[in-house]
């Protein structure tokens, strides 16, 4: 049984009809499902978040998604060629715009750590159980509370379990899904599942871009070669000129140098040295800046190092290199404030009674923002803490307000009413 159409071209819903669609039975069907399967939800969090998905290593994840979605009767299951996950729940028209939900399968997380998720009272504890445990768990819910009230809203839906979320996956899943002319046409909207809570709506995309810097010099002994020129000096004094750059309150920009290594032993002048530096802003054109000034703080440090060793009087000749590589490029964006999206999620917390804010952040969504595409992303419900650290935890209280949340933002984005 289908809900009454409701074109994407007519009015957004008022709360009032918001109200309505909450009401309607099957709709409440779908709402008491969340309750009454708690312990269902748990339990995939708590699977999947068994399953090792570090950085271009969610092929596990992504098989055990599939078969999940396979047993909540979506239809055209299937996995894409980089490893993002499908499921269609057909709507009651035929329509050719699908509304998306997505959640991400990747982790922080590298190959080999210790995964080993565990209860205690309503907490769940483990690497990556919230983030993205509780958005993958909160897919599956939709879809199972869909499937279990016969719910079939006017529009398609289409949920997405996408690689690439986290680190140097620089969005690559999303990134494929809306490269596909298929998909970008024929998304009308996203809304992306990621850890927990409900107190905000991330309609605003955070501008990042990354770097691996790499210095190489002839390397020798500490002692007989004393004078050649010292990769890790050459990185310091980049970091030194580089730390110098000013950086705005307004936009609000920042930089980070998470890494750094090189060398092989103390007494050995290293042959080569590497960092990597993430730059963040709510600005682009602030981007370009800090990523001019890193380049020239490199170039200068480097020639800084050649005038240094013409003093020294070096008696063997070298060849000193550097290298600025890009590893990660995540677009800025935001949705107009008066966006359809918007107003709907606006209606939606006003109905539940949901105290939420607008909020600036790196997800998934920045790929659809970018491009000027309506798309959010969400927290599952429920609350969390310790993201990337591996004593990371969940707490289910709360989680049904969240699932609410996501379910009458989609069955409204999707016409019904």
């Amino acid at each position: 049984m289908g809900l009454t159409p409701h074109l994407q071209t007519q009015a957004t819903p008022s709360l009032q009809e918001v109200a309505r669609l909450a009401a309607h039975t099957q709709v409440q069907a779908a709402i008491s499902w969340f309750g009454c399967e708690e312990a269902r939800i748990a339990q995939w969090q708590m699977e999947v978040a068994s399953i090792p998905a570090p950085p271009f290593g969610e092929a596990a994840r992504a098989e055990w998604l599939a078969e999940r979605f396979r047993q909540l009767e979506l239809d055209d299951v299937h996995v894409d060629e980089v490893g993002n996950v499908f499921g269609i729940r057909r709507g009651a028209d035929i329509s050719p715009h699908f509304i998306a939900l997505s959640a991400h399968l990747d982790t922080v997380f590298p190959a080999g750590t210790e995964l080993r998720p565990r209860r205690d009272g309503t907490r769940l504890y483990g690497p990556g159980i919230s983030d993205n445990g509780a958005g993958i768990a909160a897919l599956l819910a939709i879809a199972a509370a869909l499937e279990s009230a016969g719910l079939r809203p006017p529009s398609p839906l289409v949920f997405i379990g996408n690689v690439g979320e986290e680190g140097e996956g620089d969005l690559r899943g999303m990134r494929h899904i809306f490269a596909d002319p298929h998909w970008s046409e024929a998304i009308a909207a996203t809304l992306v599942l990621d850890g927990a809570g409900v107190d905000t709506i991330v309609a605003e995309a955070l501008g990042s871009r990354r770097f691996e810097v790499t210095v190489r010099g002839p390397g020798g002994h500490s002692w007989s070669d004393f004078g050649l020129p010292n990769p890790i000096i050459v990185l310091a004094r980049a970091i030194e000129q580089f730390s110098r750059t000013r950086i705005p309150n307004d936009p609000k920009t920042t930089y980070n140098i998470g890494v750094i290594g090189g060398g092989t032993s103390v007494n050995s002048i290293p042959e080569s040295a590497s960092m990597r530096v993430d730059l963040r802003s709510m600005s682009m054109a602030e981007i370009d800046r800090l990523e001019a000034a890193l380049r020239g703080a490199v170039e200068q440090a480097l020639t800084l190092e050649e005038t240094a060793n013409n003093l020294r009087l070096v008696p063997r000749s070298f060849h000193l290199q550097g290298q600025v590589r890009m590893i990660g490029n995540r677009p800025a964006g935001e949705l107009d404030g008066n966006a359809r999206l918007l107003r709907i999620m606006r209606a939606v917390d006003a109905y539940l009674r949901n105290t939420s804010q607008v909020q600036r952040a790196s997800t998934d969504a920045n790929i659809p923002l970018s491009l000027g595409r309506e798309a959010v992303a969400l927290g599952a419900g429920g609350a969390g803490g310790g993201a990337h650290t591996m004593q990371e935890w969940f707490d289910c209280n709360g989680r049904e307000l969240g699932l609410k949340r996501i379910l009458l933002a989609a069955l409204a984005l999707a016409g019904a009413q």
